[in-house]
């Protein structure tokens, strides 16, 4: 038996302004707003800083369900679903 994960992110579309849109497995999708974080002056010594840079923040992918980049830097894909399934701002915290 198969059991799949809600909050797994099947789909993703990196828009303008260090804003993510994302899709999960069981239908609930909204954008993600990462220039708040990105914008934190403590960034700067993390694995966040490269996605800083937009050609960089754009090469976004989902690995096994969660929103990751080359660097190793990812999303926890169940914060992500709670904030958007809440209608909250999906400000991600580091």
């Amino acid at each position: 038996m198969t059991t799949t994960v809600h909050w797994k992110v099947v789909g993703l579309d990196v828009r303008p302004g260090f804003v993510l849109r994302v899709r999960f497995a069981d239908g609930v999708a909204g954008d993600v707003d990462m220039k708040p974080l990105l914008s934190r002056p403590d960034v700067a010594q993390t694995v966040f800083a490269p996605l800083r840079d937009t050609a960089y923040f754009a090469r976004a992918t989902v690995d096994r369900g969660a929103v990751t980049w080359p660097n190793g830097a990812d999303l926890a894909p169940d914060a992500m679903h709670d904030a958007i399934n809440r209608q909250e701002s999906a400000y991600v915290r580091g």
